[in-house]
């Protein structure tokens, strides 16, 4: 019997006609009457109590299984659920005559309802600033910064670029995924899947690609995205070089092996300029619908960085362009599509990922 035969074989009808199959029809068993009446409470309580037990079932297969439940079974092979974690950007602070300066270590600053904290000082003027908020929320904001308390001489402060996203808790298609990465690829002792299971592991890390003996016996290269699938920022970089092998020593004082010496980089940029001509609904306007397309083809690039570490190469198709802005609904038609002043789609490098640098609509 399948899955959809049990579920109707054991559902609120089919146990109450069961039941009454059971009672001689020389007896009354119409709806409203003693017998029915009796039976249909109990054939209620039963149908719940199988939906129960069907849900049971499924929280104890790892497919199927869901938040406190995944956890516990993820637990069983030595896996648990990422934490949220802090979102930490550059900032620069200036005094009355627009000349960096300095701070305090720990003094806060609000921005768009969030609270950012300095942790570190760069260089002069410039520091490591820690979303108080954990997760992705921390990601987007920019701009002015607002001191939580007085600071003399302080005349502005800009919040800028992210050096480390954050993240949200993991999510049960992640941690599933994760679970079945583990028991299919087994990580052991410095192999490809145990340098993607370590660095992955590191906070702001996307997706990363291994290239061993990429400089003669023994070495190790590890190219990186951050956790939104963009380059990595020096310090992103830097943190995780410390983390796995630190000084690029072979001697097996960070997560890497004894005798592996490992250089931590990330991808470079290939910028993507797109031009095409629209045919558009009556009354729409080429500026109005323009945001929209530049949204389509940035989600499009970003669907691209997401299958970077699982591809030998990335290829930026304008069929695949074509088609994502012929969705819009205000886009009746789409012609004359190039990518950097060429009709032909472009092939990435190993080593590179895609973004969007101009579009230019007619």
């Amino acid at each position: 019997m399948n899955q959809e035969e049990l579920d109707e074989y054991f559902d609120y009808d089919t146990i109450l006609n069961r039941m009454l199959d059971r009672i001689p029809n020389t007896l009354d068993k119409r709806e409203g009457s003693i017998i029915y009446d009796a039976l249909a409470p109990a054939a209620a309580e039963m149908a719940q109590m199988y939906i129960t037990l069907k849900s049971n079932i499924d929280l104890i297969f790892v497919d199927t299984s869901v938040e406190e439940y995944l956890d516990r079974l993820s637990n069983q092979i030595g896996l648990t659920r990422e934490a949220a974690t802090k979102a930490i950007k550059q900032a620069s602070f200036y005094d009355a005559e627009d000349s960096l300066m300095d701070i305090e270590i720990g003094q806060r600053f609000t921005i768009d309802d969030l609270v950012f904290k300095a942790i570190e000082k760069i260089e002069t003027g410039k520091f490591k600033m820690e979303c108080e908020t954990a997760g992705i929320i921390g990601n987007g904001v920019a701009g002015n910064l607002i001191p939580v308390d007085y600071i003399q001489n302080l005349a502005r402060a800009e919040l800028t670029d992210v050096l480390i996203p954050g993240e949200d808790e993991e999510s049960d298609d992640s941690l599933r995924a994760r679970y079945f990465d583990t028991i299919n690829e087994k990580a052991f002792a410095g192999n490809i899947a145990d340098y993607k299971k370590k660095t992955k592991e590191i906070q702001g890390v996307g997706a990363v690609k291994v290239t061993p003996i990429w400089n003669g016996g023994g070495t190790v290269k590890l190219t990186i995205l951050d956790s939104d699938f963009n380059k990595a920022s020096s310090v992103l970089v830097e943190k995780v070089q410390n983390e796995i092998c630190p000084q690029k020593s072979n001697l097996g004082i960070g997560l890497a092996p004894i005798g592996h010496q490992v250089t931590v980089d990330t991808a470079a940029e290939h910028e993507i300029n797109v031009s095409a001509t629209l045919t558009l609904t009556e009354g729409s306007e080429l500026e109005k619908v323009k945001p929209e397309v530049e949204r389509q083809i940035k989600n499009y690039l970003l669907d691209l960085r997401k299958n970077w570490e699982d591809e030998q190469n990335l290829i930026v198709r304008i069929s695949q362009i074509e088609s994502r802005i012929l969705n819009i609904e205000t886009v009746l038609d789409i012609s004359a599509v190039s990518l950097n002043s060429d009709t032909s789609n472009i092939e990435l490098t190993e080593m590179e990922i895609p973004i969007l640098k101009e579009v230019n609509l007619s």
